[in-house]
C-alpha cells in the first residue's frame, strides 16, 4: 500500500513538474495594430522570454510571467522604431522588458478544448495595469500553442502622449509557442 502510494505521489509530482514550458522567441509572435494618420499601423516584438506552467488539469497552478524586450519593436520603419524605443514611448534604456503576468486562469463557457480565460497585469514603462482576455492554448509538436488578443489605450502605460494623429487604443495579438523544459 505504501509503494503504491509512493508511485502514485512520484508520478504527481513528475507530471507537474513535465507541465513547465518556456517560450520559443522564433516560433512565437507578439503583433500590434495602432491606427497612425487613420491608417492601421502595425509592428512585433521579439526577445519574448519568460516561464509557462500550464497545467489544464489544475488550473489555480497554471501561471504565465513572459516577458519581450521593448527595444526590439520593429515596424518595418527604422525611424519609427528608433523614435518607439526612446523615452517618449518605450524608454527601452530605462524600462527594459515589457511583461505580462497570470493571477488566474479559467476555463471559458466556450465549447470544444483548450479556451481559457486569462486574468493578470500588464506592465508597460514601469506602469502596471489590470488586464483579461480569452485565449486558446492547443498541443503542437510537444509543446503548446497559446493564442489571443487583446486591448489596451497606450497612455495608461505613458507610452506617448495623446494626440489627433496616433489612437490612444492599440490591438496586441499574442501567438506564443512553448516547449516543455
Amino acid at each position: 500500500m505504501m509503494k503504491t502510494l509512493l508511485t502514485c505521489l512520484l508520478f504527481v509530482s513528475l507530471n507537474t513538474i513535465a507541465q513547465s514550458y518556456n517560450p520559443v522567441d522564433s516560433a512565437s509572435k507578439v503583433h500590434f495594430v495602432i491606427k497612425n494618420f487613420g491608417i492601421n499601423t502595425g509592428g512585433d516584438f521579439s526577445g519574448l522570454k519568460g516561464d509557462i506552467n500550464f497545467l489544464p488539469n489544475d488550473l489555480p497552478a497554471t501561471n504565465f510571467n513572459v516577458s519581450v524586450a521593448a527595444s526590439t519593436v520593429n515596424t518595418d520603419n527604422s525611424m519609427r522604431d528608433k523614435s518607439l524605443v526612446s523615452d517618449e514611448y518605450f524608454d527601452a534604456a530605462k524600462f527594459p522588458l515589457i511583461t505580462i503576468v497570470s493571477t488566474k486562469i479559467e476555463k471559458t463557457n466556450k465549447t470544444g478544448a483548450g479556451f481559457y480565460y486569462f486574468t493578470g497585469n500588464l506592465t508597460i514603462k514601469g506602469v502596471t495595469k489590470a488586464i483579461a482576455f480569452p485565449f486558446q492554448a492547443k498541443e503542437e509538436n510537444g509543446g503548446y500553442l497559446f493564442t489571443g488578443n487583446f486591448e489596451i489605450n497606450r497612455t495608461d502605460f505613458g507610452v506617448g502622449e495623446q494626440n489627433i494623429v496616433l489612437s490612444n487604443l492599440v490591438d496586441v495579438t499574442l501567438t506564443v509557442f512553448a516547449k516543455k523544459k
